[in-house]
């Protein structure tokens, strides 16, 4: 993974749950209405209700003209799991399919029986 390119796209930053789909599945808009993600100086935290839920650090990289984000949990329902992600940042849209399987996503679909997560996101505004 090299992780020199991947610093000049940053996601830096609190994003809004916008839509999600897990197991063929949408969130409903109650979800994500009160989920948040942050991005910051290599850790992130997710929020529900401004509670946090879910913590660990991020390292972004790039493979195969694909952006990568690498999570690892240290606090919450993740803690000890490593989740390869396909990420893209477009504009004031983050979106991330997370390969809860452990095994890097190669598109941003998450249908029935595939263990992924696919999610869209939009910035926080300060």
């Amino acid at each position: 993974m090299d992780t020199a390119a991947a610093k000049k796209s940053t996601i830096d930053g609190r994003w809004q749950l916008l839509r999600a789909e897990m197991d063929g599945e949408v969130a409903p808009e109650l979800l994500t209405m009160k989920t948040e993600l942050e991005f910051k100086s290599g850790e992130y935290i997710v929020r529900f209700g401004g509670n946090i839920t879910d913590r660990g650090t991020y390292e972004l990289g790039t493979a195969n003209n694909s952006t990568l984000l690498i999570l690892r949990g240290s606090e919450g329902p993740n803690t000890g799991h490593v989740i390869p992600c396909l990420v893209q940042h477009v504009g004031n849209r983050l979106r991330v399919c997370y390969g809860l399987d452990g095994v890097l996503p190669t598109d941003y679909q998450a249908t029935k029986g595939m263990n992924r997560y696919s999610a869209k996101y939009r910035p926080i505004s300060e």
